[in-house]
């Protein structure tokens, strides 16, 4: 009997784990609970809510192929051996079965039940499935890990010359078993359930996220470098939960992409190149995990940049969680967050450059509201994404680049359409006042809306003396200010 061991795989079709296990044998399915683990890991209600409703729709597609799931309890990683070793004895389990993951408590408890199993005379396979690269395979000339996303690309590029990752066949329906499954829960200890407005945003499942892929990549990719920065318009593919979840694997997403330029990657189409970026992107924060460890750790990626100087503010910060910062764009991104569980990629930059920049709060901050929040929460992304705003990350943004939240509103949202929809109070305000309502004569005190919590000029000049402070730091270029 082989054991497949989910995590963030949840599918059937294109599941490398999966169809190894089958291929070898009677297979049985096996879904770890670990809501100690995922509080530790700030993981959101509602994404462990799309976790739980993704088991109900996997459950009956692992039931057409005949492979029972087996849900049980492992509160924290520590217990996962344990655990996996009673399935084991209880099952007469000759091998396990999973999909990589990455991040130092992944590998940590990785290695501690390959080690269990190995004692016990199970045999542990690990396969590469959530990456189309594996990590330590894409290297600079000096064999380690790139930290400039450009040179990472262009290897990339070489690589898929060479071999195209292909999605794996889904096999055949095994023969039944006499195993039953056991009913995925509803929800779990520690995390409320979301509101229903929230989950019908993001339904559950395999056959959804096709759905949203086939859409997005016959009607919206083509434009996609066109639309994507206007958080207004449907630009985007919306697909992160899917993929963060392994409800869709990025190959799928590869092809779908490929399907749509000819199977160009690096020419042809605008919209469907960008869109491949970003896959690579992904692709490169995940390797920034293996090759650089402490970034796990809640630690800057430039270790120069731990001697910032962060402001201490709970009113600063409490004002930027509860979307009253007198900024227009910033709390409307933040109310899009509160109540969808997502928030527009270009919003996630303005908002995390305000809050480091603007305010000078410590990244780690927002990197750990952003995860308590995000239906998509990506350990990866969301901790490249900060660090990138702060300029304490690999490829990070200069720290003399500082995004005006004022011009980037007038920028990507012209009409305030995205605003006016998330801060109705400002509905009656034209569209130039409405990205500043402080400066249209005080009309944001009759409808209630705040002033601004920071002066953007003064702010903006004492993070750029902060970051001047830092031993190394050189201001030969001129600050930006876009």
């Amino acid at each position: 009997m082989q054991l497949l061991w989910l995590r963030s795989d949840l599918r059937t079709h294109d599941n490398t784990a999966l169809t190894a296990a089958m291929e070898r044998g009677p297979t049985v399915a096996l879904y770890l609970l670990s809501p100690g683990q995922w509080l530790q890991h700030d993981d959101a209600a509602s994404k462990v809510d799309f976790w739980l409703r993704n088991l109900v729709t996997l459950e009956k597609g692992l039931g057409a192929l005949n492979i029972p799931l087996l849900i049980r309890h492992a509160d924290t990683w520590d217990l996962a051996p344990e655990v996996l070793l009673q399935v084991c004895r209880e099952h007469r389990i000759e091998a396990v079965h999973a999909n990589d993951e990455y991040g130092i408590n992944e590998t940590r408890r990785d290695q501690a039940v390959a080690r269990a199993l190995e004692n016990a005379g199970v045999g542990f396979h690990h396969y590469l499935d959530q990456l189309l690269f594996q990590p330590g395979s894409v290297l600079t000339r000096n064999d380690s890990y790139f930290q400039v996303f450009s040179q990472f690309r262009k290897v990339c590029y070489s690589r898929l010359y060479e071999s195209m990752p292909r999605p794996v066949r889904t096999p055949k329906a095994q023969a039944p078993l006499s195993i039953k499954s056991d009913v995925p829960p509803t929800r779990v200890e520690g995390f409320a359930t979301p509101s229903a407005s929230l989950q019908a945003l993001w339904p559950a499942g395999e056959e959804e996220a096709r759905q949203r892929l086939e859409r997005f990549s016959d009607e919206r990719i083509q434009d996609y470098q066109l639309q994507r920065d206007f958080p207004a318009k449907p630009g985007t593919s919306q697909l992160s939960p899917y993929l963060a979840s392994g409800v869709l694997s990025p190959r799928q997403c590869l092809h779908a992409a490929l399907s749509s330029n000819n199977g160009e990657f690096e020419t042809g189409n605008t919209g469907s190149v960008t869109w491949i970026n970003e896959l690579l992107w992904r692709e490169f924060y995940k390797h920034i995990l293996v090759g650089y460890p402490r970034v796990s750790r809640h630690r800057a990626f430039r270790p120069e940049t731990e001697d910032l100087k962060w402001r201490k503010s709970s009113e600063d910060l409490a004002a930027w969680q509860e979307a009253r910062t007198g900024l227009p764009i910033i709390d409307a991104a933040m109310r899009q967050l509160l109540d969808t569980g997502w928030m527009h990629n270009r919003l996630r930059m303005v908002v995390a450059m305000f809050v480091t920049k603007n305010l000078l709060l410590d990244w780690r901050e927002g990197e750990r509201f952003f995860m308590r929040h995000l239906i998509d929460g990506d350990l990866a992304a969301n901790n490249g994404g900060w660090q990138w705003s702060s300029s304490t990350g690999t490829d990070s943004a200069p720290y003399f680049r500082i995004f005006n939240p004022l011009a980037q509103s007038q920028k990507f949202d012209p009409d305030g359409r995205f605003i006016k929809h998330w801060l109705p109070e400002l509905a009656d305000l034209n569209k130039k006042e409405v990205h500043n309502p402080n400066a249209a004569g005080g009309l944001f005190a009759p409808n209630g809306y705040p002033a601004p919590i920071v002066d953007l000029g003064a702010s903006r000049a004492r993070a750029l003396a902060a970051f001047k402070a830092l031993p190394g730091r050189q201001s030969a270029l001129e600050p930006a200010y876009e």
